[in-house]
């Protein structure tokens, strides 16, 4: 449709979730929220789709929250209240998510960069925690991000406000790679994506999320139930049998 901000195509068992709204540096509006929502439920659910990829139009990725729309409004009616769900969405998705940036991302955005299990972008995109510039708090993003980031960078980053580069980002954890190759670098990541098992991947993110035993022995008995019943279940039993007979499992996207 000529007046959706959020485009949703699925080509070959990858979902490309693309933010089109340019004339705003894709800024987290109301309407842009509720398909970039819908599009991510729509994919979750689908198991044709291998990986998703969210991607973006325009010069920016996403400029953070709308402040047009924020302006004047209460504090239950701020657009921020309903971005939490976007941000579990992309952490909890049973599909591997890659986030594609071929332009800046500041505050919001940098959320959803975070929540995304994969992160590329052009060497030239710049970054900035901009919330204290403008008096208020990145406490919703934190959440996401403050899991990738190196502690220092945090502290700094959050409370400065400064800018930083794609160089930086790989460093501190926000970014896996900042690549002058961006569809190439994400070609790369959605293929070795989809060559892992769609329910083992699913479990594999959940596992990432949980949070740490205090020692390896209090987690050795839950983690053994949960490998075994892998190994013994049908999609374990597939990939046991295709490395034996040297083929790819079934689950694998024909090339």
């Amino acid at each position: 449709m000529a007046d959706e901000l959020v485009h949703y195509d699925v080509v070959g068992g990858t979902a490309t979730i693309t933010l089109d709204s340019p004339h705003n540096r894709n800024a987290l509006s109301a309407q842009l929220r509720r398909e970039l929502s819908d599009s991510l439920t729509k994919a979750a659910a689908d198991d044709a789709v291998r990986v998703i990829v969210l991607t973006h139009t325009g010069p920016v990725f996403c400029a953070g929250m709308d402040l047009k729309e924020a302006r004047g409004a209460g504090a239950g009616d701020q657009g921020v209240n309903e971005f939490p769900r976007i941000l579990e969405q992309l952490w909890t998705s049973p599909k591997p998510v890659v986030a594609r940036l071929a332009g800046p991302a500041r505050a919001g955005g940098i959320g959803m960069v975070a929540a995304c299990d994969i992160a590329v972008a052009v060497p030239e995109a710049t970054f900035a925690f901009s919330e204290v510039r403008i008096g208020v708090v990145p406490a919703i993003i934190s959440l996401t991000v403050l899991p990738r980031l190196n502690p220092r960078a945090a502290h700094e980053l959050f409370l400065t406000g400064d800018t930083f580069d794609a160089r930086r980002a790989v460093e501190i954890g926000l970014l896996n790679s900042a690549s002058e190759d961006l569809d190439g670098e994400v070609a790369r990541y959605v293929k070795a994506l989809a060559a892992g098992g769609p329910k083992a991947l699913a479990e594999t993110k959940a596992l990432l999320s949980r949070p740490r035993p205090a020692t390896p022995s209090d987690g050795f008995d839950e983690m053994l139930g949960l490998s075994a019943k892998f190994f013994a279940g049908e999609e374990g039993q597939e990939g046991i049998l295709a490395f034996a007979q040297k083929r790819k499992p079934n689950w694998v996207p024909q090339d």
